[in-house]
C-alpha cells in the first residue's frame, strides 16, 4: 500500500476551491464577554439566536475523549448520509470514477452514488457474509476511488473479518471507508484503534443506534487529519445545529445509561435466538454482532403481511442479493420482543 497519494485522489475542482468562511470561522471566542454583531443574527436571546459552532469543538472533544481519537481527526455530520456523501463529493469525479460496494449491504451506498453520477461496482459477499478480496481488487480499475464496507454489516448482522478488511487495506491505493453503524454490539474492536496505521482508513459511526439518538441526526466520520481538512472544505458551514450538538454532549456524558442499554439489547438477541430457533418456519439464524438478526423462514412475504396483522412490524430482506427468504428483526426492548415472539406462536397455530 506504499502507492497511496491523497493529493492524486481529490477532485480538481475541490482540491483548488477556498472553502467558505463563516462569521464563527473567523472569530474564536477568548473567553471574554463580547458584543457579536458579525453574523447578522436576531439579538435579542433566546438560547438559540446564535450560530452554532461550525467545528463543533466541545463535541469532538468529548467525543475524542470517548472514543480515544484526537478531535482533529473528527468530522460530524448531519446524520451519517451527510459525511458519507462528503466523501463521494470531494474524492468522485462525477462521469468518470467509480466505486465498490459488497451487497447485500446498506442501500445508501448506490444511491448516494447515483444522485453524484458516480458508477458503483458491485461485488457480491460470499455465501458466509464476507468479502471476496479477490473479487474486489479484480474490480479496481484507475478510476477506482473508494472501497465501501460496512462492518458489522446491514442486512447480514456480521462483522467481517478482520484480516480480510487488512489485505484491502493494504493492497488498494485508494480509500477505504468502514461503516461501523454497528459497532457498539460486537465483540469486534473498532477500526478506529488501527486508524493511524492506514492513511486510506475511513470510519464512519452514528449517535443513531447504541447511543439511541436517531431523531437527532449526527453521524460521525474518523480520518487523518488530511483528509478531515480535505472534507471540511467542502462541507456546510453549519451542518450541525445547537440542538443536536447539545442533546449528544448530555448522552455523552450518560455512558453508564448506553452501556446497560446496549447491554439488555445483547441480552434480549441472545433471548430471541434461542426462542426463533423453536420456531417451525424458521430455517436459519445468522450471526449478528448488531442490534437485529437476519432471519430465514419458509415463505418471508407471507410471513411478513402475517406479522403485520399481528401489529409487529418487520423487514422483508428478500429482494437483496443472498437474502432469499429473509426477515430481519431490530432487537426490541423486553416487551416488544414478548410480543413478536407471542405473534409467531400464534402464526404457527393459525
Amino acid at each position: 500500500m506504499n502507492k497511496f497519494n491523497l493529493e492524486s485522489l481529490i477532485r480538481p475542482n475541490v482540491a483548488s476551491l477556498t472553502a467558505y468562511s463563516s462569521a464563527r470561522d473567523e472569530f474564536k471566542t477568548q473567553g471574554t464577554e463580547m458584543v457579536f454583531l458579525d453574523a447578522n443574527e436576531n439579538p435579542n436571546d433566546n438560547g438559540l439566536n446564535r450560530y452554532p459552532d461550525p467545528q463543533q469543538n466541545k463535541l469532538k472533544e468529548k467525543l475524542g475523549a470517548v472514543k480515544g481519537v484526537n478531535m482533529e481527526k473528527i468530522l460530524l455530520g448531519n446524520g451519517s448520509d451527510e459525511v458519507l456523501d462528503l466523501i463521494l463529493r470531494a474524492f468522485c469525479e462525477p462521469g468518470k470514477d467509480n466505486i465498490i460496494s459488497l451487497p447485500p449491504t446498506y442501500g445508501m451506498y448506490k444511491v448516494l452514488a447515483d444522485i453524484n453520477n458516480i458508477e458503483n461496482r458491485e461485488v457480491l459477499l460470499t455465501a458466509d457474509f464476507e468479502p471476496d478480496v479477490e473479487a474486489i481488487l479484480e474490480k479496481v480499475d484507475l478510476q477506482t476511488k473508494i472501497i465501501f464496507l460496512c462492518s458489522p454489516n446491514n442486512p447480514s448482522g456480521n462483522a467481517f473479518n478482520a484480516e480480510r478488511i487488512e489485505r484491502i487495506l493494504k493492497n488498494f491505493d485508494g480509500l477505504v471507508v468502514i461503516d461501523e453503524a454497528y459497532i457498539d454490539f460486537s465483540e469486534s474492536e473498532s477500526w478506529t484503534k488501527r486508524l493511524d496505521e492506514f492513511p486510506n482508513l475511513i470510519i464512519t459511526q452514528t449517535f443513531s443506534k447504541a447511543y439511541g439518538l436517531a431523531a437527532i441526526r449526527l453521524g460521525i466520520l474518523y480520518a487523518s487529519r488530511d483528509i478531515i481538512r480535505i472534507l471540511n472544505k467542502i462541507k456546510p458551514p453549519y451542518n450541525v445545529n445547537q440542538l443536536t450538538q447539545n442533546e449528544a454532549l448530555r448522552r455523552l456524558k450518560n455512558a453508564s445509561e448506553i452501556d446497560m442499554q446496549v447491554s439488555d439489547i445483547l441480552n434480549e438477541r441472545n433471548r430471541l435466538i434461542k426462542e426463533l430457533l423453536q420456531v417451525p418456519f424458521v430455517s436459519k439464524i445468522y450471526r449478528s454482532d448488531s442490534n437485529f438478526l437476519l432471519v430465514k423462514v419458509d415463505n418471508a412475504n407471507l410471513r411478513y403481511d402475517e406479522l403485520i396483522h399481528k401489529g409487529v412490524v418487520v423487514r422483508n430482506r428478500s429482494n437483496q442479493p443472498l437474502c432469499e427468504n429473509c426477515l430481519r428483526f431490530t432487537i426490541g426492548t423486553a416487551a416488544e420482543n414478548d410480543k413478536l415472539l407471542k405473534a409467531l406462536k400464534e402464526i404457527q397455530n393459525d
